[in-house]
């Protein structure tokens, strides 16, 4: 798992070695240029100084120490209740659909079985689409035409999964809609309706975020947390940027788990995210020397 981490964000790990000066110890101005090369927020770069031993050069043990404070959120267990039910979030463009299937998968995998909800019936062309990964995995789903009620289809999903004890329900949403105030009534209104099918569902509400876009992602987020009280965020599309240490900002900003990251385009590509493997990745390309050793 920690292999697939690392191939994962090899772009980040690319950004920070090939920026890192030659024959040089980690002082903490080195430190500084090359969190800052990989998205690090700079508030939180300096943060991460302040907080390392008041000497010039940087040790590996206090660096980790320090940036794995920033991921204080524990990652839940999410397979308690039954069904568990997690309502997917997230502009459009950001991987939402995808990352949906990617879960399913992941969970019929471990032997789980699953029901899809679409609920972003904004879009005809979001329903057709998890039509589509509904057939590819061979998971039911219930879907309607555009237009139609979305909190009636999570409504509908969730009853169906308790009738015929399904392990896990995914509700998709509308990423979009003519203005804030219609998605803050939608999403609203799919969560009361949701814990009508089923007592304290949905259990977790995780927004999607696109990787590639670095700590601008963290504006989407924050929105959509003032409309609804997230519980978690999935990281997408880390394996295609250079940003990766936006994660510390968006951990610490939102004070949210990291459930998943994305880290590439295939079905498995997705993995639980795993702080201390993480920080692991990072340090690793900031303490690599010349021959490629830590």
């Amino acid at each position: 798992m920690f292999d697939f981490l690392k191939k994962g964000l090899e772009k980040t790990i690319s950004s920070i070695t090939s920026n890192k000066p030659k024959d040089k110890k980690i002082t903490k101005d080195i430190l500084e240029e090359l969190l800052l090369e990989a998205d690090v927020p700079f508030e939180i770069v300096e943060e991460i100084v302040y907080y390392l031993p008041p000497r010039d050069l940087v040790d590996r043990a206090d660096l980790a120490r320090v940036m794995e404070t920033y991921f204080l959120y524990d990652n839940p267990n999410d397979l308690e209740t039954k069904p568990f039910v997690q309502m997917i979030i997230g502009v459009n463009g950001a991987g939402k659909t995808t990352t949906i299937a990617k879960l399913a998968n992941l969970y019929k995998n471990s032997g789980r079985s699953v029901i899809l909800g679409a609920s972003d019936t904004f879009r005809a062309g979001a329903i057709e689409q998890l039509r589509q990964w509904a057939t590819r995995l061979n998971v039911p789903i219930i879907a309607t035409a555009q237009g139609h009620d979305p909190a009636a289809v999570a409504f509908d999903t969730i009853s169906s999964a308790v009738a015929k004890d399904y392990d896990n329900v995914i509700i998709d949403t509308a990423g979009r809609l003519q203005n804030q105030k219609n998605l803050a009534n939608e999403l609203e209104k799919i969560v009361r309706i949701s814990s009508k099918a089923l007592a304290s569902a949905p259990h977790q509400k995780i927004i999607v975020l696109d990787g590639t876009q670095g700590n601008a992602a963290l504006s989407q987020a924050k929105a959509f947390n003032e409309i609804i009280n997230l519980d978690g965020v999935i990281i997408t599309k880390l394996d295609g940027t250079s940003k990766g240490g936006a994660l510390l900002g968006i951990a610490r900003e939102l004070e949210l788990p990291i459930l998943y990251i994305g880290v590439g385009e295939q079905m498995d590509d997705i993995i639980k995210f795993d702080p201390k493997d993480f920080v692991k990745t990072i340090c690793d390309a900031i303490y690599l020397d010349n021959d490629g050793k830590n």
